[in-house]
């Protein structure tokens, strides 16, 4: 809430920075999102003197991301040239990269340790309440941040962004010391044990992982679905402005939207995943769900039709939420061999760069296919505002294509039994 969407607007609008930058700063991040396999691989295989495994990289994590907030807003006002002291233009760009990586770092560290560690505790029963849970306290969290963000900021002033950012690394600090509080219980015995333990390099087991061909495949199917639904993240509200005509208020509304289509899609899952359905089989119909969603809001530009673009945006939400919560579950389900945090590792990078790069490519090709659009180079028929987010949306739709293709054969096949030849089977027979 606060790094994508507060900062976001408060560096281009108060503070003045190019929006270029903006989007190399928010970016940053990204640079350490490959590097959760070997955070989860480093959390399975942690030596404690209290048997700990998780704990320790979720609380190193917490610190990095603290200290990325204490020194973010300084960092901030010192790139827009804010500063009380003069310092040279590279100084304030290198501090606030600094702030930003470091935030990124922790959080990613801690997220994928974390969810290591929900793995160890939930049973296999109940692990899908566990992941359906977690999904919709992220929601939110994030919309409640918001908010709060959007409350505390309404009278700007440098002093006053100091203030909210410094309080939220505290705030930081706080929740997660109360949420690491007794979650791994001190084990004497699994700490002698960990001193006998063996373990192989990452890099031998992380061939092991990557030599499996399913895993393989699973990862691209991860990161083609990812970009397939984020991709509208940072044009569906300017389209729903320029194109759909809707007010700055309607328009907020689409997030509304698309966390409630996203919330049903977790409750959802969680019933279905309960009762031992495929997590891919879900993730898949998550898939297909998200192509009339994409339909909808193309065609709501020619018809002029709002409520079909809210219906849109509502199926988009729900598509990725079953998405994202059947790839986490099976990403739970599939190193068997102790190196769990080494899976969810990798599930979390691949998941974290393709959002990354699909939110880019999404402004990227708007504005480039707008501008050959409003230039006449696509043909008179496309001299339209609309064709650069047409665009968009016809290349989600596309890459949830591809990423049917690349998930078919991981979704386990159901045999459905074949009624005996003396066996009648009528409507009665249908509806049960």
């Amino acid at each position: 809430a606060l790094m994508i969407g507060t900062l976001n607007r408060v560096m281009i609008v108060e503070l003045s920075v190019a929006a270029w930058l903006v989007a190399l700063m928010l970016a940053l991040p990204m640079l350490v999102a490959p590097f959760r396999a070997i955070t989860g691989y480093q959390s399975d295989t942690h030596r404690s003197a209290f048997g700990w495994r998780r704990v320790p990289y979720m609380w190193g994590g917490t610190l990095i991301q603290f200290f990325g907030l204490a020194i973010m807003p300084f960092a901030l006002l010192v790139l827009s040239g804010q500063g009380q002291v003069p310092v040279p233009d590279w100084f304030g760009q290198a501090a606030a990269a600094l702030a930003f990586l470091m935030v990124g770092a922790g959080l990613q560290t801690s997220q994928t340790a974390g969810l290591a560690l929900a793995t160890d505790q939930a049973s296999a029963e109940t692990r899908p309440r566990v992941v359906a849970l977690m999904y919709v306290m992220l929601l939110l969290g994030a919309v409640g941040g918001s908010v709060a963000f959007s409350w505390l900021l309404a009278d700007f002033s440098p002093k006053r962004l100091v203030q909210v950012v410094q309080g939220t690394a505290m705030v930081v600090l706080l929740l997660n010391s109360v949420a690491l509080w007794k979650q791994e219980a001190r084990n004497p015995a699994r700490a002698a044990a960990m001193k006998t333990e063996q373990h192989l390099p990452f890099r031998l087991v992380w061939q092991r992982f990557i030599a499996n061909r399913q895993a393989k495949r699973f990862l691209w199917a991860t990161g083609l679905g990812t970009m397939a639904f984020n991709m509208q993240d940072v044009v569906l509200e300017p389209y729903g402005g320029e194109i759909m005509h809707l007010s700055v208020g309607a328009t907020s509304a689409l997030t509304a939207l698309l966390a409630g289509g996203a919330m049903a899609g977790f409750l959802l899952a969680a019933r279905v995943l309960a009762r031992g359905a495929d997590p891919l089989r879900l993730a898949a119909y998550g898939v297909l769900a998200g192509l009339p969603a994409f339909s909808a809001v193309i065609f709501a530009a020619p018809l002029q039709a709002d409520d079909l673009f809210r219906l849109g945006a509502l199926g988009i939400g729900f598509g990725g939420g079953l998405f994202a919560v059947g790839t986490l579950y099976a990403a739970m389900r599939m190193e068997d061999g102790g190196f769990v945090g080494l899976a969810l590792g990798a599930w979390g990078a691949v998941q974290s760069v393709a959002a990354g790069l699909a939110m880019f490519l999404g402004g990227a090709l708007r504005d480039l296919v707008s501008g050959l659009a409003a230039e006449g180079a696509l043909g008179a028929a496309l001299i339209d505002p609309a064709t650069g987010y047409s665009f968009v949306y016809h290349v989600e739709m596309y890459l949830l294509f591809v990423t049917l293709i690349v998930i078919g054969p991981l979704v386990k096949r159901v045999a459905l039994p074949v009624p005996a030849p003396t066996e009648r089977t009528g409507l009665a027979d249908l509806s049960g």
